[in-house]
C-alpha cells in the first residue's frame, strides 16, 4: 500500500505548523523550502487542507497558514482523506460481488488500518 507524496507533504506540514507555530502564520515558501518541494505544488495541497477546515489561510504581507482552532483533534486519517479522498484502497475485480471473500478480507484489513489512523493525532506527535 502506498500513499501519494501529497499526503506525505500534508502530514509533515501539519506537524510543522503544530510544533513550531500553532498561532503564527507561516508562508507557503517557508513550508515548501522545509520539505524541498515546489511552492506551487504545496499550495494545491494546502488548498485542500483549508477546504477541509484543518488550516486557515491568512492574506497579506505577513500572511500564510495557521492551524484551525480544533487542530488537536485532527487525526492522520482526517489528513489522508483530505488529500486522497475517502474511496476504498481495494477495487474488487468481480464488480463488487457481495460474495467475494477476497474483498471481505481486504475491507476488514482496511478498516483496521483506518481505525489506527483515526486514533493517531498530529497533536500526539507534538507532545513527544
Amino acid at each position: 500500500m502506498k500513499y501519494s507524496k501529497a499526503t506525505n507533504y500534508a502530514l509533515h506540514t501539519m506537524l510543522f505548523l503544530a510544533k513550531e507555530t500553532p498561532d503564527k502564520p507561516v508562508g507557503v515558501q517557508q513550508l515548501a523550502e522545509m520539505q524541498h518541494v515546489s511552492p506551487t505544488y504545496l499550495s494545491k495541497i494546502l488548498t485542500k487542507l483549508v477546504k477541509e477546515g484543518m488550516i486557515n489561510s491568512v492574506s497579506g504581507a505577513n500572511g500564510g497558514y495557521t492551524l484551525s482552532q480544533n487542530w488537536e483533534d485532527i487525526s492522520f486519517l482526517d489528513i489522508i482523506h483530505a488529500i486522497e479522498g475517502k474511496s476504498s484502497l481495494f477495487d474488487c475485480c468481480l464488480y463488487n460481488d457481495p460474495k467475494c471473500v477476497i474483498k471481505e478480507v481486504m475491507l476488514s484489513a482496511e478498516e483496521t488500518l483506518e481505525n489506527e489512523l483515526k486514533n493517531r493525532k498530529i497533536s500526539d506527535l507534538v507532545k513527544k
